[in-house]
């Protein structure tokens, strides 16, 4: 048997090393416990759909480990295990796109997550490792050197808490931290509206009105104090026994609610976060709803999705990248996908006008598209085609082809 690189492999290392427990469980779940879940305190209808949306957005995005040319160029991408994880599949129970999505909500749930590598296998011959799957841990805590990782266990189906050298992880920290995560930020200050809202509607939904009862009397004597619980039995048993919640009082009684005012302020609030939600963070109703028009979507895309993908593809390539591999030109990209932003039309548009304006060669706008640069040495010169040839070039070919003319007549004349 041939002695290959696959066949020389062994287990290396795992996160939750010398901790296998025998394949018996007590019990199942109803529910995927390594699915990622919202902190209750952010698990709230407006929210939910901005970090969906987001998250959504970002994992389109493509993560590939490449090659480079010798001039820094993509050139292809690698057949590695990180590459695996990341498009293909990520562990057990994630392929590498519902990885990216996890990566992404999770990031901006939490504001700091570490990607880790769970299994990695190692040549003993030369010493290349190659990382066979990897889930995403939120940081509990911190320490010089390390991390304290909550990070589920397959094998034993239960989130666990590892501690990691931080140069075992990719630790990544939302780019909006300062809007979404900070305890005073403008999200986090949504998020304790949207909690009072919810006590409140629960409170609601209690049958609980909150009300008081302005009586035409001064209810001061035991006598009056009767004539008063009387009075409020009546209303409650007129509540109580009516179809659709409707009761009477009397001409000279005034009834006061007590949460309507809070109700109001509340929405207020809440309607004025929101929309400094969506300022700060580059979004509006209309990308929310997919109404939002071209010009819309491409300064999100800049603004909110692009700094979000970079910031997860940078710590990636500082912690699973070594200094061997960068010198061997290989790298970590993310391309976004020309045909899914505009139509074909666009973007061929785009690049005639580029390449024929001398403003971009034909390979710089192949990269821009996530294509290999072409081999033909004219891709990487700038010539403009709206230009006709110079008039030496001219004279030079109108002598060759005024040449060629008497040379076919005379070969016509000798011939007759």
């Amino acid at each position: 048997m041939p002695n290959t690189f696959g066949s020389r492999l062994k287990h290396a290392w795992n996160a939750f090393l010398n901790r296998d427990p025998p394949r018996v469980y007590g019990g199942g779940y109803s529910y995927r416990p390594d699915r990622p879940r919202l902190n209750r305190t952010t698990d709230r209808t407006i929210l939910t759909a901005i970090y969906a949306r987001m998250a959504q957005d970002a994992t389109a995005i493509t993560i590939n480990h490449v090659r480079l040319d010798e001039n820094d160029r993509f050139d292809a991408v690698l057949d590695s295990g990180l590459n695996s994880c990341l498009n293909l599949s990520a562990n057990k129970d994630q392929t590498g796109r519902a990885l990216r999505y996890d990566i992404y909500l999770s990031l901006l749930d939490e504001g700091v997550i570490a990607i880790v590598p769970v299994d990695i296998d190692e040549d003993p011959v030369t010493g290349e490792t190659e990382i066979r799957s990897m889930r995403v841990g939120k940081v509990k805590e911190w320490y010089p050197g390390d991390v304290r990782v909550e990070l589920y266990n397959d094998r034993t189906g239960q989130k666990e808490e590892v501690i990691l050298p931080k140069e075992r992880a990719a630790i990544v920290e939302n780019p909006f931290y300062s809007v979404m995560n900070e305890p005073n930020s403008t999200v986090q200050r949504l998020i304790s509206k949207l909690r009072i809202m919810d006590a409140v509607d629960e409170q609601a939904g209690s049958g609980k009105l909150d009300l008081i009862i302005q009586l035409p009397y001064t209810v001061k004597s035991p006598a009056r104090k009767e004539q008063a619980q009387e009075r409020r039995k009546t209303l409650e048993e007129q509540l109580a026994g009516s179809r659709y919640g409707i009761g009477y009082i009397d001409a000279t009684e005034h009834i006061t609610q007590l949460n309507r005012s809070l109700e109001n302020n509340l929405l207020k609030s809440i309607e004025y976060l929101t929309n400094m939600a969506y300022s700060q963070l580059g979004l509006t109703p209309e990308i929310m709803n997919g109404t939002a028009d071209d010009t819309v979507m491409t300064n999100y895309e800049n603004r909110v999705i692009e700094p979000l993908v970079a910031a997860v593809v940078d710590e990636l390539k500082r912690k699973f990248l070594s200094r061997e591999d960068l010198k061997a030109k290989q790298s970590i990209m993310y391309f976004r996908d020309p045909f899914k932003l505009a139509p074909v039309s666009m973007v061929a548009e785009m690049a005639d006008k580029f390449t024929r304006n001398e403003i971009m060669t034909s390979n710089e706008f192949r990269q821009v598209i996530g294509m290999k640069p072409s081999k033909d040495p004219k891709a990487d010169q700038l010539l403009n085609k709206n230009l006709s040839p110079n008039a030496g070039q001219a004279a030079q070919i109108g002598s060759d082809h005024a040449a060629r003319g008497r040379e076919a007549v005379e070969q016509m004349v000798n011939e007759s």
